[in-house]
């Protein structure tokens, strides 16, 4: 896979919606409008990845069917010659999300009348009007397209089973299994929800279920004397927002911040130095959507194949696991509670794998920035390199008391390996 160069190492950013440049264009404006309804809404981590992959590609469809630079992810290029392309895009993300949250709409109306002054301010009337009309048509085609992606309706409730390594519901809600449609939901890009099956959890007498065991069970207990406060504080900034709002924001500030142009070797996936901007920043999240929307298919067609269950079950049933290296724990607690749905692969692991793969590739690997949460305020994370993003992210879920290590590493191989089908196969570029 060929990836771009680096970015000098001193690039550094501080990723919130709030940050970067105001007024940057309207891509990336309404990003951001985006993710606010999501947080609005209180959208479930896992029902977001499919909504903003709906939100992105109608964007990214609608400026490429005018630029018509790349391949279409779903909607081949028919915009009427003359179209405005801003108008495209602010058409695109109004329809769709008033489609998504329709009790949001006042919002999305004022956000449209501001974006409608801007854009008139530099473009003709019958440009913006044709530019609406295809962005509302692009926006059409999307919807109705997920519309039958199996996402609707939700099967019955998933309560696994009561055998020893069975995921069954946990405390303190005991909730059935969350989002069991997603392991059958119609991809985004990749072939089918198996493609990057992994090969499952650890056997329960092996020693390699037993060293994952005891490291969730020591560091990852409410009340460890081993985890330290930054391991903790980790733990809680990493599950206080969801993997897409968190790399979002990178991404969008990453993108502010970049002013340096693209090397035009013919052979990369970035072309942007005599690339338009509106098309490239709509191509980067629309690829980030897709990849993040497609890890999450692909991580819970493996978590409802496997079925394992979660710490918060298996460490009080040692006994029942034919380890003899395992020792229950009858008041073992995790750190916070444990999410409803089984455990291998991890969740966020997949998604922040597929999400770091696509902005390295963009960005380099070495590249420093900062995170910031939307819950917790004041509390930001660093990092040298969006691999090390990564560790701290598998780290974070063990050190939680919610995962096993091996999840969290086949989780990130997991998202690493959509991620690269999507870079491969989908918005390439047009010769």
């Amino acid at each position: 896979m060929k990836t771009w160069k680096a970015v000098p190492a001193a690039l550094m950013a501080a990723a919130t919606l709030n940050a970067g440049a105001a007024r940057a264009d309207e891509v990336t404006d309404w990003t951001e409008q985006m993710f606010r309804a999501h947080v609005i809404a209180a959208a479930s981590p896992l029902n977001t990845t499919r909504s903003a992959a709906i939100v992105q590609t109608a964007i990214f469809d609608a400026v490429n069917g005018i630029e018509k630079k790349y391949s279409h992810i779903r909607v081949a290029p028919a915009a009427p010659s003359g179209a405005s392309k801003n108008a495209a895009v602010m058409q695109a993300a109004y329809a769709t999300l008033v489609s998504l949250f329709p009790t949001q709409k006042p919002a999305f109306d004022a956000r449209r009348a501001v974006s409608m002054t801007e854009i008139g301010n530099h473009e003709s009337a019958a440009s913006i009007q044709a530019g609406v009309a295809w962005g509302q048509t692009v926006a059409d085609a999307i919807i109705a397209w997920r519309n039958t992606d199996g996402f609707t309706p939700a099967p019955p409730p998933f309560l696994g089973g009561m055998a020893p390594g069975q995921w069954r519901p946990t405390p303190p809600a005991n909730a059935p299994g969350a989002g069991p449609q997603f392991a059958y939901m119609t991809p985004w890009a990749i072939q089918s929800p198996s493609q990057f099956r992994p090969a499952g959890p650890p056997a329960l007498n092996s020693a390699r279920y037993a060293v994952d065991f005891n490291e969730t069970r020591t560091m990852g207990s409410a009340t460890s004397p081993l985890r330290t406060p930054d391991q903790t504080v980790a733990s809680w900034f990493w599950a206080s927002s969801t993997a897409s709002y968190i790399w979002n924001t990178v991404a969008l500030d990453l993108i502010a911040h970049d002013s340096r142009g693209w090397d035009e070797d013919l052979g990369s996936r970035w072309h942007s130095r005599h690339d338009d901007s509106l098309v490239s920043n709509a191509r980067l999240l629309a690829l980030l959507q897709v990849a993040i929307a497609d890890a999450a298919i692909g991580c819970w067609d493996a978590k409802y194949t496997y079925v394992f269950w979660r710490p918060v079950t298996a460490i009080p049933l040692a006994d029942t696991d034919g380890n003899p290296a395992t020792t229950l724990d009858a008041s073992w607690a995790p750190l916070f509670a444990t999410p409803a749905h089984p455990e291998y692969p991890s969740g966020h692991s997949c998604l922040s794998g597929a999400a770091s793969a696509v902005l390295a590739d963009r960005f380099g690997d070495r590249t420093r920035f900062s995170v910031e949460s939307d819950t917790m305020l004041g509390v930001t994370r660093s990092y040298r390199s969006f691999s090390s993003a990564l560790e701290d992210v598998k780290d974070a879920r063990i050190f939680a008391g919610i995962h096993f290590r091996k999840a969290t590493e086949d989780g990130t191989v997991l998202g690493a390996s959509v991620a690269e089908y999507v870079l491969d196969h989908v918005a390439e570029r047009v010769h």
